[in-house]
């Protein structure tokens, strides 16, 4: 398997580089370079490479994740602490932080859910800075103690 992977990875390589070749010029413009097929040809290996790199990390990250049952006690911790955190943070956005009416005159069209919404992802940003610097400071104090 490990060499199918191998022989694989080498023709993918040597396709790339051959597409390479054929790449427009600098001095073409965008609207004719967007049409080139090698171009295309790469942004479709990219893609494709992408995909089988997420799908793999993630099957691995699940067998791992559920072969272990304590991993998996740690991680339903961790997803359930993550939710709570969303959760608090969306109970202390208000909405009105910023005025619907002055984005209109900007030309930004948004409703208070929106902006809710946004300032929920903010808070959530702060607390879990606060978790993290605190956790790194706990880890220093307890250092120092020992």
């Amino acid at each position: 398997m490990h060499k199918i992977v191998k022989i694989i990875l080498v023709v993918v390589g040597l396709i790339g580089a051959a597409l390479w070749f054929m790449l427009p010029e600098a001095e073409m413009p965008a609207d004719e370079a967007a049409n080139n097929g090698a171009l295309n040809a790469m942004f479709a290996i990219t893609w494709l490479l992408l995909g089988i790199a997420v799908v793999f990390s993630l099957v691995f990250a699940l067998k791992n994740l559920f072969s272990n049952p304590a991993n998996l006690k740690k991680t339903l911790f961790v997803v359930v602490g993550f939710l709570l955190v969303v959760g608090i943070g969306f109970v202390m956005s208000s909405g009105t932080d910023v005025s619907v009416e002055e984005m209109a005159k900007r030309g930004i069209s948004t409703d208070e859910s929106e902006i809710k919404k946004i300032g929920a992802g903010i808070n959530v940003f702060f607390i879990l800075t606060l978790v993290a610097v605190g956790s790194m400071l706990w880890g220093g104090v307890r250092k120092m103690i020992k």
